[in-house]
């Protein structure tokens, strides 16, 4: 049983106790940046079906309306895996594995969880996630 010196409290009541509390608001977070982004792909969506539904006539109109589609295009691809990725942290709270790393089972600290809380793994292996080094069929 680990205990904080001096104090006789458990580690394991600790983080249970800050995790209910913690939970909540992250889940908050999730569901309101979930909102915002679903809110932001479907107007991209609706502009780019505008964009198709006028009538250009003119070269350089055409090639502006391409580009323009294109980025909106992009940001909609990114907007998706982000809300992916929201989607399977509320997943995580709903099975009471958030704030766990889906790789290793080590705890993510609160400080990465607030900046990021879409977060699925720990320092340590996002770090070999993003050098390609970490087996993603582990996950």
């Amino acid at each position: 049983m680990l205990c904080f010196p001096n104090v006789g409290v458990r580690a394991e009541d600790t983080i249970q106790k800050m995790d209910k509390r913690k939970v909540k608001v992250f889940r908050d977070k999730l569901l309101d940046r979930r909102e915002g982004l679903v809110g932001q792909v479907q107007e991209a969506e609706m502009y780019s079906r505008e964009r198709d539904s006028e009538a250009t006539q003119d070269p350089a109109d055409m090639a502006a309306n391409a580009y323009t589609k294109e980025l909106l295009v992009s940001m909609s691809a990114n907007d998706r895996q982000l809300l992916n990725l929201i989607d399977e942290a509320l997943i995580r709270i709903e099975a009471g594995s958030y704030g766990d790393c889906v790789h290793c089972g080590e705890q993510v600290l609160e400080k990465r969880l607030d900046a990021v809380p879409w977060a699925r793994h720990c320092l340590r292996c996002q770090d070999l996630h993003e050098r390609g080094l970490l087996n993603v069929d582990d996950d």
